[in-house]
């Protein structure tokens, strides 16, 4: 009996490359529909969601022509908008990389008061309405606000700004680091730390030999989660960026405008580069966390 159903179970294993196990999970009881309609209900779901209207963006820019096309992604404006985007982002992820790390850091090897308060203000840019946050943001570093008179005095104009855009950028991108480094930092062995340190090494080494490299692929999906965060953001940067072309236009502004103008071909093509340029982004940060799952597990 136990031959007979081996030999059935060899065409399921030659199909799938001899991984039987595979093929039983196929065959396996669930409370979810079977294999075939569940992949055909989520292909179904992700074709009217995503997919159905990404195409109509792509068809809609084709339209154009190549000419037509390249003259709009490629005209100043634009290319000053992508300068800024991308530029802003990525001094705000790269700040939030930092800053990030000290507050995933004293949230879990520290205890003081309010701690719970001030862990839970850390998940206020995720619930706060983006226009909201813009427009304090813009209250508090104007040159009259309370933080803008400061640094007005020292001749820094935070608002109306590229500063302005990356000090919004930092708000809405600081939860995605911390949150992400938070765990790992939870998990890692603090006795690794303790031997360290009784064989020598200061406290600087400790952290640069020890406890950098476990964190290193966390960290570093946190700052492209950051980034890719940022490369979106609209609702907290027009308020506070004064959105002047060439100066401190955003990209998804130049988009709106062209909306409003009724150049839905310009508005797509620019469109088009800001899609193509999150999948890349969302290939890197899947590659970073399998990195970081591979990391975990090995560690």
């Amino acid at each position: 009996m136990r031959q007979a159903r081996v030999g059935r179970e060899k065409p399921w294993a030659a199909e799938w490359g001899g991984d039987l196990t595979f093929a039983r999970s196929l065959r396996r009881p669930s409370v979810l529909p079977g294999f075939a309609p569940a992949l055909g209900f989520t292909l179904l779901y992700l074709g009217l969601i995503v997919l159905i209207p990404l195409a109509g963006l792509i068809i809609r820019s084709a339209g154009l022509g190549w000419t037509d096309f390249w003259h709009e992604v490629g005209s100043p404006r634009a290319v000053a908008s992508y300068r800024l985007s991308f530029g802003a982002a990525f001094v705000a992820a790269a700040a939030n990389a930092v800053f990030g790390l000290l507050v995933a850091w004293v949230l879990v090897r520290y205890r003081f008061p309010l701690k719970p308060l001030i862990d839970a203000l850390v998940d206020l840019p995720f619930a706060l309405p983006t226009a909201v946050a813009g427009i304090t943001l813009t209250e508090l570093y104007a040159d009259s606000g309370w933080a803008g008179s400061w640094l007005a005095q020292l001749g820094i104009h935070a608002a109306f700004n590229p500063i302005g855009i990356v000090i919004a950028l930092v708000f809405v991108g600081l939860p995605f680091v911390v949150r992400t480094v938070e765990p790992v930092l939870q998990d890692l062995d603090t006795e690794v730390e303790e031997a360290a340190a009784s064989l020598g090494a200061r406290r600087w080494q400790v952290f640069a030999r020890v406890v950098l490299p476990s964190i290193t692929p966390a960290l570093l999906t946190g700052f492209a989660l950051a980034f890719a965060r940022g490369l979106g953001e609209y609702g907290s940067v027009i308020f506070i960026a004064g959105n002047m072309p060439m100066k401190s236009e955003i990209t998804p502004l130049l988009i709106i405008i062209k909306l409003e103008q009724y150049d839905y071909a310009g508005a797509a093509a620019i469109a088009v580069v800001m899609l193509i340029a999150s999948f890349i982004l969302l290939f890197v940060i899947n590659l970073l966390q399998r990195w970081s799952r591979t990391a975990t597990a090995q560690a």
